[in-house]
């Protein structure tokens, strides 16, 4: 092999090592799932494929799946859905998520919604300014908003949002926004 080829061979490796740290870093990038916090809806093991554009130039809607960093632990990453944008007025109550004073029906996750959560007055807490409220689908056995070591989610922690499960193979799907907070963002 020449040096020319070397020379080639090497510039071509660390071109390559470039692109993928700008896509990693400023694109996408995989997610693996860990623990059972978003079942039914995701599961552990599977992997994520997570785009970082689209929260550059918009803002997290209701419902959808966003990866973010924990506030306990910068290293780590959550995965949660985003309940309440800023503005909402969240209360759980006997089960039962309510948002700006109307009950949803969310008849995709993993039982009814353990604990309450509202103000110390037993009425909805609202959510900051550039701040998010996040639940798990498995409402039983989830770390997520409703506890002070997660809170409101600052925007500048989110990383961005789950598009799509790639693994395992026989898993392969989108990750929708369920129909139950399209109709809520419609009676806004």
């Amino acid at each position: 092999m020449s040096k020319t080829q070397i020379r080639e061979y090497v510039e071509s490796l660390a071109i390559a090592i470039v692109l993928a740290l700008f896509i990693i870093t400023f694109i996408a990038q995989s997610f693996l799932v860990e623990g059972s916090s978003m079942e039914p809806s995701l599961h552990h093991g599977q992997r994520l494929l997570v785009e970082k554009v689209s929260y550059r130039f918009g803002e997290p809607q209701r419902g959808e799946i966003i990866v973010f960093k924990y506030p306990g632990d910068r290293r780590r990453k959550f995965i949660k859905r985003v309940i309440g944008v800023p503005g909402d007025e969240v209360l759980i109550k006997n089960g039962f998520l309510y948002i700006n004073g109307v009950r949803l029906e969310e008849d995709f996750i993993n039982g009814p919604t353990y604990g309450s959560y509202s103000a110390p007055s037993h009425g909805p807490l609202s959510v900051p300014l550039d701040h998010y409220f996040v639940l798990g689908d498995n409402r039983r056995n989830s770390d997520d908003s409703r506890y002070p070591d997660v809170g409101f989610i600052p925007k500048k922690e989110i990383v961005g949002r789950a598009l799509f499960v790639y693994w395992p193979l026989t898993q392969i799907g989108l990750a929708k926004v369920p129909p139950v907070y399209e109709r809520a963002e419609q009676t806004q």
